[in-house]
């Protein structure tokens, strides 16, 4: 009985053995089936890598207008004031030759960063690339990331500086001009910057640009309203002074006509956001084209008709020549409307770098 007994025990461990054996096999089969239905399809849930998107659920996309209006804001700024006496130190017709040179080189970067970030995205369905730090790490790594990362930074973050301190500075000019302090020892200037902070808490506060995209509409309006007066005017001053002009300015001023040109296109850091959530992406190409020949056009008129109305004495600044009045007030309260809406686009690939880094 005992012997039974014990046979009995030693064939009961064999069989839990075998059905734990067993069981593992199917185990392993199960996720061997998963890890390859994950290859295709990506249905198992891993930890976030680097290359993760930031965020997870996709923003809502814009329409060809609102991509329109948000390349318009992105890319004109402050540096078409300088153009007439770019213009007045080259030559008006080097100088229009520079700019337009300079405006098709830049449309053909951001086609050529466009184009790259669509071919990367179709060689890896693990991720998608939605920014320049994505793009940085699909082609050099984290090194590449944290490189592009810095830079996407720099650049934009200066150029919304110089925004809010054109817009405190103007603002100062047009109240009383007085350096004065007038509270807590801050000057007009220092207190029209700090006046500005809140309202733009809130603005970059909004993630997407399609929700910005119709203060991008009115700030474009108002801007082309303020520029159309300066040209207008140009053209009533021309007529009455006739100024003698130049044509060529000769090469020792080349490179100054170039930096002023590349200066005035100063939003190609914001090609890869626009794209990425245009709704019409396969027509993205024609609209940035439609946006950068529109823009080349008035900047080649903003700048040649300055030139035109003042010749040797056209200032640094186009504004100064027009002198005091409603004219260089009104035009002067546009651009810095323009500018202030223009801030929270410009920040927008900055947020999603910190945005990104302070969640890792």
């Amino acid at each position: 009985g005992g012997v039974a007994s014990q046979s009995s025990k030693a064939s009961s461990v064999n069989a839990k053995h075998k059905e734990k054996e067993r069981s593992k096999k199917q185990s392993a089969m199960v996720f061997a089936k998963e890890g390859e239905a994950g290859c295709s399809s990506y249905s198992l849930t891993a930890y976030p890598r680097e290359d993760t998107p930031f965020l997870g659920k996709s923003p809502p996309l814009s329409s060809n207008l609102k991509t329109f209006a948000n390349i318009f804001i992105s890319i004109v700024g402050a540096g078409v004031l300088g153009l007439p006496y770019s213009f007045k130190r080259t030559g008006w017709l080097m100088g229009l030759l520079m700019l337009f040179a300079v405006a098709f080189l830049t449309y053909h970067c951001m086609m050529l960063l466009v184009l790259t970030r669509r071919k990367l995205d179709s060689l890896s369905p693990f991720s998608k690339i939605s920014s320049f730090g994505d793009l940085g790490f699909s082609i050099c790594g984290p090194s590449g990331r944290f490189a592009v990362d810095s830079m996407i930074v720099l650049s934009q973050s200066g150029f919304c500086v110089s925004y809010l301190i054109f817009i405190s500075t103007t603002l100062a000019f047009l109240t009383n001009n007085d350096t004065t302090p007038l509270f807590l020892g801050f000057t007009p200037k220092v207190l029209f910057l700090w006046a500005c902070f809140p309202f733009q808490l809130g603005l970059i506060s909004v993630r997407t640009l399609t929700h910005l995209a119709p203060l991008s509409i009115f700030a474009d309006v108002v801007d082309l309203a303020a520029k159309s007066i300066v040209m207008v005017e140009d053209v009533f001053v021309f007529v009455k002074n006739k100024p003698d002009l130049k044509v060529f300015g000769g090469l020792s001023v080349f490179f100054y006509g170039i930096g002023v040109a590349v200066y005035a296109f100063e939003g190609i850091g914001m090609v890869l956001p626009l794209e990425t959530e245009a709704k019409d992406k396969q027509r993205f190409g024609r609209v940035l084209a439609l946006g950068m020949g529109s823009i080349s056009v008035l900047f080649g008129l903003f700048g040649g008709l300055g030139y035109l109305a003042f010749g040797e004495e056209t200032k640094d600044i186009i504004t100064t020549n027009l002198g005091p009045g409603v004219i260089s007030v009104l035009v002067q309260l546009g651009l810095c409307v323009n500018l202030f809406f223009t801030f929270p686009i410009m920040m927008n690939p900055v947020n999603e770098v910190m945005e990104r880094r302070s969640s890792v």
